[in-house]
């Protein structure tokens, strides 16, 4: 007879829920409610707005604190004295040099923004910095208006017409359009960088329009144009640092 080996099976144990252990460290699924889901993306929204308004708020001050500091004593400022004093008519001089203001750089803002799109973020970081920092040493030598451009064209399209060209012909290559390049190029805000420089040019012009060379003599050039330079010098080197750039 042979003999055999009894296995003994163990009932199963039964277990409880609150037994069981985890596999890691799971997060409890949380169900929100339409309200608290509203608020969530309303926040956020607000979030998003602000930091838009900051950046915008940003690039139209910038610019214009930059371009009416860099426009005192420069050639297009002495343009505006030089046609005030010869048609004796301000309005039609300020109303000019705004629409040629708007137009210059408009022009010149679209052109940054092309530039900082053909370019890597390395090379773009490095030209704007480079840019800066020569309008900086730009902004510090002195201006003077030639000639030929001390004499308006003749024209028959008026005091305004005539201001018009005379300025934007005046505008093109100087160191204001320069920077609306490199500003447009800095912070990709067409928009408030125009609007910012074209306040700029206004501030620095209306009233050499319309108080002449009173207006003129009894401003620090020299200690307008170290200020205007710390700051495009300051701007070359955060974009060097890569500071906000990203951001954009």
């Amino acid at each position: 007879m042979r003999s055999g080996i009894r296995q003994h099976t163990w009932p199963a144990r039964r277990v409880r829920p609150w037994q069981v252990q985890p596999r890691g460290l799971a997060r409890p699924v949380i169900h929100e409610l339409p309200e608290q889901a509203e608020q969530r993306v309303n926040r956020r929204s607000r979030i998003h707005g602000l930091r838009i308004t900051s950046l915008m708020t940003e690039a139209f001050l910038v610019s214009a604190g930059g371009v009416a500091l860099a426009e005192i004593g420069d050639k297009t400022q002495l343009l505006s004295l030089v046609l005030a004093a010869r048609y004796r008519k301000p309005w039609p001089i300020v109303f000019g040099v705004l629409a040629a203001t708007l137009a210059n750089h408009a022009g010149a803002g679209a052109l940054g923004q092309w530039l900082s799109s053909l370019l890597t973020p390395s090379a773009m970081r490095w030209a704007l910095a480079l840019s800066f920092i020569a309008m900086g040493a730009w902004v510090l030598a002195p201006d003077r208006l030639r000639t030929e451009d001390a004499r308006p064209a003749r024209t028959r399209l008026g005091i305004f017409g005539t201001t018009v060209l005379t300025f934007f012909i005046a505008e093109m290559g100087d160191k204001t359009q320069i920077a609306t390049i490199a500003l447009a190029a800095r912070f990709h805000d067409l928009p408030s960088v125009v609007i910012g420089t074209t306040l700029g040019m206004m501030l620095a012009n209306v009233p050499a329009i319309f108080l002449g060379e009173r207006f003129a003599h009894r401003l620090p050039t020299t200690a307008v144009h170290a200020v205007a330079a710390v700051m495009f010098i300051v701007l070359g080197v955060l974009a060097l640092c890569d500071v906000g750039l990203g951001s954009q």
